[in-house]
C-alpha cells in the first residue's frame, strides 16, 4: 500500500482449514461468485486465461456483465496461506478512477477453521482519491462483502480434496 492508496478490506471466517480454503478460492468461478450488486456488475466470464491460476506471473482477462472488462495478474501464492494480484486496464468506470488495483487474500489458522482476510487496495488516479476513499469506498465493501459470503458458501460445500474449476 501506498499513502495515496485506499485499501478496502473485508472479513469471513469458515469452518474450513486454511489449506482447504485456499485450494477452493484461488481458481474459484468468478461469475458463481461476483454476481451484480447496487452500481456494480458481475463477473460474465474469464477469457483468454494463460495457464492454470495457481502460480505468479499467469494472466487473463474478467469480463463483466455490463460488457466491460478488467485485466488480472497473478503475482504472488503462499500455498495454503494466501495469494495476490493486480488488476488494471479496465474498460469500465474504474478507468477513470483508478490506475490498478492490487488484490490480496490471506488464510490463517482460526480454532477449528479459517479466517479469510481479503483486500483491494486501489491506487486512484491524480484528483480522483476523494472519490475511491469517500462514497466509493462504503459500497465497494458491501460489494465484496457479498462475493466473500458466496466464497465461503462454495468453500464450506467443496468436499476437501476437490477443487473449484
Amino acid at each position: 500500500m501506498t499513502k495515496t492508496s485506499v485499501p478496502i478490506t473485508v472479513f469471513a471466517r469458515t469452518t474450513s482449514s486454511p489449506a482447504h480454503t485456499h485450494r477452493v478460492i484461488v481458481p474459484i468461478d468468478l461469475a458463481q461468485v461476483f454476481k451484480p450488486w447496487g452500481p456494480f456488475p458481475g463477473v460474465a466470464e474469464v477469457r483468454d486465461q494463460t495457464g492454470t491460476w495457481d502460480r505468479p506471473g499467469m494472466s487473463r482477462q474478467t469480463w463483466f456483465t455490463d460488457g466491460s472488462k478488467a485485466d488480472e495478474r497473478l503475482t504472488e501464492i503462499a500455498e495454503g496461506h494466501g495469494f495476490a494480484y493486480e488488476l488494471s486496464g479496465f474498460t469500465n468506470v474504474l478507468a477513470k478512477l483508478v490506475s490498478g488495483v492490487r488484490g490480496e487474500w490471506s488464510f490463517l489458522p482460526d480454532g477449528s477453521g479459517t479466517s479469510i482476510r481479503w483486500t483491494y487496495d486501489f491506487r486512484p488516479l491524480p484528483g480522483r482519491r476523494w472519490i475511491v476513499a469517500g462514497p466509493f469506498k462504503p459500497l465497494w465493501a458491501s460489494y465484496m462483502r457479498a462475493a466473500l459470503t458466496r466464497m465461503v458458501t462454495v468453500v464450506q460445500e467443496t468436499p476437501d480434496g476437490i477443487m473449484e474449476a
